[in-house]
């Protein structure tokens, strides 16, 4: 009963300093404020036992929210890995694809050359 005491006495309180707004902020504060019963001035965390329960669920929640992080972590590791083996093959069929121009470009310069020895044996032989 203590704490609808309180209710009164802050809202007369509130309407005396602040008219029928500050009634109703002032009986919800003497109400709030209360050192009754029913008043929130009683809770502690010996006595509120929803507090243990908030503590139980904060750390159900940042155990999730690490195990989380944990499985991030283990993908972009992975997605790393990936991406260097990726780039590692492509790296490799580049220098296969460069070393393929290369002997392209000898095997073409070596039909040139033989080209003109084949020309030149042609001249020589059919007496041009």
């Amino acid at each position: 009963m203590g704490s609808f005491f309180n209710m009164i006495g802050g809202a007369a309180t509130g309407f005396l300093t602040g008219g029928p707004i500050g009634a109703v902020a002032g009986g919800v504060g003497g109400l709030v404020s209360g050192g009754g019963p029913s008043g929130l001035g009683n809770i502690a965390p010996g006595t509120d036992p929803t507090i243990g329960w908030t503590q139980g669920m904060d750390k159900t929640f940042e155990t999730e929210n690490l195990l989380l992080n944990a499985e991030n972590l283990r993908h972009q590791t992975a997605m790393q890995v990936q991406s260097q083996q990726f780039n590692e093959v492509q790296d490799e069929k580049s220098e296969q694809m460069r070393e393929m121009n290369t002997l392209r470009t000898v095997a073409m310069k070596q039909r040139e050359a033989d080209d003109k020895i084949v020309k030149e044996f042609i001249k020589t032989a059919g007496g041009e």
